[in-house]
């Protein structure tokens, strides 16, 4: 049952399609509870989005649904991509989109890693 407010998840959506193997991805990590893959657009030299392997159509779905070896898998499989891909030392960024205010565009709760370069302020002064 989705939270109060949000759209039911769709299975048609292109990183539910990803997860079943329908559409190809250029993965980076996977496991039990995430899987990693790069970016087909990237903004940064290293831009990966993991994606819980659990139908959550947002951040706050996958709070509230998901089960504390889901929720504490899917974050160590962040802190693992970030770890695989050099981006400890230097340094990095994660985002996760929420709804049609904060840009979200798949309907399927991820996290963008975004790294290789200095990101610079994460929103625009003003």
């Amino acid at each position: 049952m989705p939270v109060s407010g949000l759209p039911p998840y769709d299975d048609a959506n292109i990183f539910a399609r990803i997860l079943r193997g329908e559409i190809p991805a250029k993965t980076v990590f996977e496991d039990e509870w995430a899987l990693a893959f790069h970016d087909i657009a990237p903004q940064a030299p290293v831009h990966v989005l993991i994606i819980p392997r659990g139908k959550y159509c947002s951040f706050a779905d996958f709070t509230a649904q998901g089960s504390e070896a889901e929720i504490g898998g899917f974050f160590r499989a962040v802190g693992a991509v970030a770890r695989q891909m050099g981006l400890e030392a230097p340094g990095y960024r994660i985002l996760a989109n929420m709804g049609e205010h904060g840009g979200q565009e798949v309907p399927h709760f991820h996290v963008h890693l975004f790294g290789g370069r200095s990101l610079g302020r994460m929103v625009p002064a003003g």
